[in-house]
């Protein structure tokens, strides 16, 4: 009896899993959407702010669902609420979206939304640590590699992202810059900024393949469990 009720909240457990990862592999392209519509068009004007508070929302459910997988495990906990932080994070910040495109010449708004590419880039970068880690605990061993392996290609470009932004904040915030940032400043403003947008959404695509591969895996691990749990017993000897 412990051990069918083991199984029964394993099987609980790893539904919430499948249930986060999709949440989470649909929030990411919507989130990315629906920020970049509200920020830099007017087609979403008249839903105001919750255009990127419902995307944002779907991230921090899809988190929420994972709490209960393997709560014992202290380095993947860590990870996933670190995840979370900054979900939060980026939702206590969406708001200034919509306000900066009503208000541009407000600077308070331009800095927010400022802030949130930076804990934007910062939540992709977490959540593929914490994809990794939910991954070290799952039966497969491709998956492990795969996920190791594009993870720490993402976080690279990531952090090159990050500093990439930092240089054009840099540009426009400092009154006096120094001579390399103002070099780089009008490269980005040549043209690279389109390729600034390729460095964060090639990481977001690499991630959605990740959560994808990885819910394939947990949904075969619970199909095995429940085979295993409805297998036939040994049939009793009529002597």
């Amino acid at each position: 009896m412990p051990e069918n009720n083991s199984t029964e909240e394993l099987m609980h457990s790893l539904g919430k899993v499948i249930r986060g990862l999709s949440a989470l592999f649909w929030g990411l392209p919507i989130t990315l959407i629906l920020s970049v519509q509200t920020a830099k068009t007017d087609l979403l004007r008249h839903l105001g702010i919750l255009p990127p508070l419902f995307s944002l929302g779907i991230l921090l459910f899809g988190l929420m669902q994972l709490v209960t997988f393997q709560k014992q495990e202290r380095i993947w906990q860590r990870a996933l609420e670190r995840s979370k932080l900054f979900a939060i994070i980026n939702i206590g910040l969406a708001p200034n979206l919509f306000w900066w495109r009503a208000r541009p010449n407000v600077e308070f708004f331009s800095l927010n939304s400022s802030i949130m590419v930076v804990t934007g880039i910062i939540f992709i970068f977490l959540l593929n640590e914490t994809l990794r880690r939910l991954a070290a605990m799952l039966p497969d061993e491709t998956l492990r590699t795969e996920t190791g392996f594009f993870t720490a290609v993402n976080q690279i470009t990531l952090c090159g992202t990050l500093i990439i932004f930092f240089v054009y904040l840099a540009s426009i915030y400092l009154q006096s810059p120094p001579a390399w940032i103002k070099v780089a400043s009008m490269i980005l403003h040549q043209g690279w900024s389109g390729a600034l947008v390729i460095f964060v959404i090639l990481p977001v695509a690499i991630t959605m393949a990740l959560i994808w591969k990885t819910k394939e895996t947990v949904l075969n691990s619970v199909f095995k469990l429940r085979k295993e749990e409805i297998k036939p017993g040994p049939t009793p000897s009529s002597g």
